[in-house]
């Protein structure tokens, strides 16, 4: 029916159906402004082409911009003389300890003089253990000491007088000799209580407890009124003279840079303080199990150094030259340190460090740089080797 239709249209308006069916066929015409705009694209590219050829260059590839390149602020650091310094843990102790207990037979405590914290002198008593049995038995010792003379009197008596009769003869002379050497007897009796009495008054002496050095207690461990003995534990613990040290624990690269007399700076753990002292021993071996020895570091005596406690000791291991690199310019990954140096191109190199010495100026390289290079300061963290990046020189 549409078809029907169709023919009769277009038969009203004098157009045949043959040729109808042609037009239909035909491909559309391309609009003007399509051509009309490719042929002015087509010479604007001309145009640029032309420009190009005349000013003697050639388009930048797109890698090549730099405009878009991040700016980042980089440092030629040079060299300086770097001290030396070595950072090592370890735990503070009195240097010359003296543990003193119980020398003679013991007993009980009836009274302690002294607290830990406590300076004392040396022969000043820390502690009096009871001699009441004590007492008496050097009181019966010295009545045997007198019970002796006695006997020696009577002896010297009874010789004086047989030599008397010796020469009437009433007195043989084997009665003298028998009268002398009772005489004698006598007398190293006495001499024997004497010494008994001597030995009995030094034991009880011993039952006080004496300072050995003039020092610092350290520890205390009787209290009133304990039984103590020749095999108790040390009742006090004291520092000779109050001198401590630190136990610096050091690996063997570090044991041989260290020498005796170094200056060392200790600091206790949650403390703010400093204190000077110096290496007065090193260790002649080394722990097969950890692969360090120690530094024994002197330190003067001051209440905050606490044996027992924790402690870092820095101590000085000579100067030497190198580049010393703020803290941000060296990154660290499971590869090692590194940092980023940005060449003449302007492109940017991953370079390998070994690191030294931490200052107050930085970190000190030991290898790997020569001072010369630009070392990107900051956000290294977000850069790639062989980006091209602005350099800004730090003044």
């Amino acid at each position: 029916m549409n078809y029907e239709t169709t023919i009769k249209a277009e038969a009203a308006d004098g157009v045949t159906t043959d040729y109808a069916g042609a037009r239909s066929l035909a491909a559309p015409a391309i609009p003007r402004w399509l051509i009309l705009g490719g042929l002015g694209v087509f010479g604007l590219l001309l145009a640029v082409a032309l420009w190009f050829a005349l000013a003697g260059g050639e388009p930048a590839p797109a890698d090549d911009d730099n405009s878009q390149a991040p700016a980042v602020t980089v440092v030629a650091p040079g060299t300086t003389m770097v001290t030396g310094e070595i950072e090592a843990p370890g735990t503070l102790a009195a240097r010359r300890p003296m543990p003193v207990g119980v020398v003679g037979e013991g007993g009980q405590v009836i009274q302690v003089t002294v607290d830990a914290g406590d300076w004392v002198s040396q022969g000043q008593v820390l502690a009096v253990i009871d001699r009441s049995v004590q007492v008496q038995q050097a009181e019966a010792q010295a009545a045997q000491i007198q019970v002796a003379r006695a006997d020696a009197s009577l002896a010297q008596a009874n010789l004086d007088r047989a030599l008397q009769l010796v020469a009437r003869g009433f007195v043989s002379k084997a009665d003298v000799d028998r009268l002398t050497a009772t005489r004698d007897a006598a007398a190293a009796r006495v001499k024997v209580a004497e010494a008994q009495l001597r030995e009995q008054r030094a034991r009880n002496q011993r039952l006080n407890i004496i300072a050995p050095a003039t020092g610092y207690v350290l520890t205390r461990a009787v209290e009133r009124g304990q039984t103590v003995g020749a095999g108790s534990p040390a009742l006090f613990t004291i520092a000779s003279g109050g001198e401590m040290e630190m136990l610096a624990q050091l690996s063997e690269e570090q044991l041989a840079k260290m020498s005796v007399g170094t200056i060392a700076s200790i600091t206790p753990t949650g403390s703010d303080q400093t204190f000077q002292g110096q290496v007065w021993q090193i260790s002649p071996t080394i722990d097969q199990q950890t692969r360090q020895g120690t530094a024994r570091i002197a330190l003067a005596f001051n209440p905050a150094l606490r044996p027992g406690g924790f402690a870092t000791a820095r101590i000085s291991s000579g100067s030497y030259r190198a580049t010393v690199l703020p803290e941000s310019a060296v990154l660290a990954d499971p590869n090692g340190s590194f940092v980023y140096v940005v060449g003449a191109d302007k492109k940017v190199t991953r370079r390998a460090v070994k690191t030294g010495a931490v200052t107050a100026n930085g970190i000190a390289i030991t290898e790997g740089l020569t001072g010369s290079e630009k070392v990107v300061l900051r956000a290294g963290g977000f850069l790639n080797p062989g980006e091209t990046v602005n350099p800004q020189v730090q003044k």
